[in-house]
C-alpha cells in the first residue's frame, strides 16, 4: 500500500483543528495579561501618555515572544506564554488570599517575582523529563507456553524533535543494557520535519541493536508524511525500505512466528481510515491460538477489538502520555484513545501504552516522561 495517500479521521482532525485555535487563543491572553503585568511593574512611568505605556507594553511581551520564537518555535513561544501566566495568575490569587484571609501586607513585586521563579523551576523540570529517557518496567503472566520473554518497547520517537539520528544511537545503546530477547518499535519513529540524513543514521544505529530475537515495527500516523515527500526528503515507502535494509521487520496488517513459541502482529496505523486495515480477529483468524500473541498498534482506539480477538498483549504509543499536564486527563474525553499511558487489562488481553521516547513539537513535559518500556513475560 502506498504511504502518501490521504490519512486523517474527521473526529482526529477536527480535534486537532480544535486544540489548534484554543491554543492560540490563549497564547493571545497570555500575552495580553503579561503585556498588563509589564505595564504595572511602572518601567515605562516615564512616559507621559497612558495609551503609549500600554502600547510599550504590549511590545515589550511582543519582542520577548519574537526571541523566544526564534529560539524555540512558535509552539513552545505559547506553552512558555501560557505557563507563565498561569502561575502569576495563581500568585495573584494566592496574594489576594493572604491579605484578605491574613490581614497581612504582601508587594505584587514579590509575589510576581515568586511565581515567575516556580515556574521556571517548573519549565526546566519539564525540559529535562521530555530531554531525557527512563526506564518503565511491566511484568505480565501468561498461561501459555511462551517461557521468559523479555520486549523493549519504543515509541513517538519523531526524530529531530528532541534529538537527532546519532541521538537516538546513544539512547539505543541505553536500551541495549537491558539486554531484550526482542525491540518492538510501535509507531511515529520519524515526523513530517524528520531529514533524510537523521533517518537514515537512526535506521542504522537500528541495524547495529542487538537482540536474540530482531526488531520489530509498526508504521505511525507521522511515519507516513502528511505532506509532500519533498518537504522532508522521502516517501514513506523509503522510509520503510530504509528500515528494512537495517534489518527491521516492518509489518503491516502483517504477522510473523518468532522460535515457534509467539506471534508478533503489527497494524497499519488507524490514521489510514477503519475501512482499509483489517480487524484484529481478520488478522489473527489463522493463527495458532495456542501461542501467545503480541500486537502492535500506534494508536491506543481499538481494545474493545482487540479484547474481543483474545490477542494476550497490545502495545501501543501516539498519546505522549498527555504531555502536558492536565492533557492527560483531558485527551480522553476529546480523543478516540482508549488510555493516554500504562497499563490496563480487559478479559484475558493486557494493553500497555508507551509515553514514548521523545515529542512531536513541544519540548517540554509535565505530565509525564520520556521513557522506554520493558516488559518481562513469564
Amino acid at each position: 500500500m502506498g504511504m502518501e495517500k490521504g490519512h486523517s479521521e474527521t473526529r482526529e482532525r477536527n480535534m486537532w483543528i480544535a486544540i489548534f485555535g484554543f491554543s492560540i487563543l490563549a497564547g493571545i491572553a497570555a500575552a495580553l495579561y503579561l503585556a498588563g503585568k509589564v505595564e504595572k511593574t511602572g518601567i515605562f512611568s516615564f512616559i507621559n501618555s497612558a495609551a503609549i505605556r500600554k502600547v510599550s507594553a504590549v511590545l515589550s511581551v511582543v519582542i520577548v515572544g519574537i526571541i523566544l520564537w526564534k529560539t524555540l518555535n512558535m509552539t513552545n513561544t505559547i506553552v512558555v506564554a501560557v505557563h507563565v501566566a498561569v502561575f502569576m495568575l495563581l500568585g495573584d490569587l494566592i496574594g489576594l488570599i493572604i491579605r484578605k484571609g491574613f490581614g497581612a501586607g504582601v508587594s505584587p513585586r514579590i509575589v510576581d517575582l515568586c511565581a515567575i521563579s516556580a515556574c521556571l523551576v517548573y519549565l526546566i523540570i519539564g525540559w529535562i523529563l521530555m530531554h531525557g529517557m527512563w526506564e518503565t518496567d511491566y511484568q505480565v503472566s501468561t498461561d501459555k507456553n511462551v517461557g521468559q520473554l523479555r520486549i523493549a518497547q519504543i515509541a513517538d520517537s519523531h526524530i529531530g524533535a528532541g534529538f537527532d539520528g546519532k541521538g537516538f544511537a546513544k539512547r539505543l545503546a541505553k536500551i541495549q543494557e537491558t539486554d531484550p530477547d526482542i525491540l518492538v518499535i510501535t509507531g511515529d519513529f520519524v515526523d513530517d520535519d524528520s531529514m533524510k540524513q537523521d533517518m537514515i543514521d537512526a535506521c542504522e544505529a537500528l541495524s547495529n541493536f542487538k537482540t536474540k530475537y530482531g526488531v520489530y515495527y509498526c508504521l505511525g500516523n507521522h511515519d507516513m508524511g502528511y505532506y509532500d515527500s519533498s518537504h522532508r526528503g522521502y516517501t514513506g515507502d523509503e522510509l520503510v525500505a530504509e528500515l528494512e535494509k537495517a534489518g527491521v521487520v516492518v509489518l503491516r496488517d502483517e504477522s510473523v512466528l518468532v522460535d515457534d513459541r509467539f506471534y508478533v502482529i503489527g497494524r497499519l496505523d488507524a490514521d489510514y481510515g477503519r475501512a482499509s486495515r483489517l480487524d484484529t480477529s481478520e488478522l489473527i483468524k489463522d493463527l495458532d491460538k495456542d501461542k501467545y500473541m503480541i500486537v502492535l498498534d500506534h494508536q491506543p482506539t481499538d481494545y474493545d477489538g482487540e479484547a474481543a480477538a483474545g490477542v494476550d498483549l497490545v502495545l501501543s504509543g501516539h498519546t505522549h502520555g498527555g504531555q502536558l499536564w492536565p492533557l492527560e486527563y483531558i485527551q480522553p474525553i476529546v480523543s478516540e484513545n482508549n488510555n493516554v499511558r500504562g497499563y490496563e487489562r480487559r478479559g484475558s488481553t493486557d494493553f500497555i501504552v508507551t509515553d514514548g521516547i521523545s515529542d512531536w513539537a513541544v519540548k517540554f513535559k509535565t505530565g509525564c516522561k520520556s521513557e522506554f518500556n520493558i516488559i518481562d513475560i513469564n
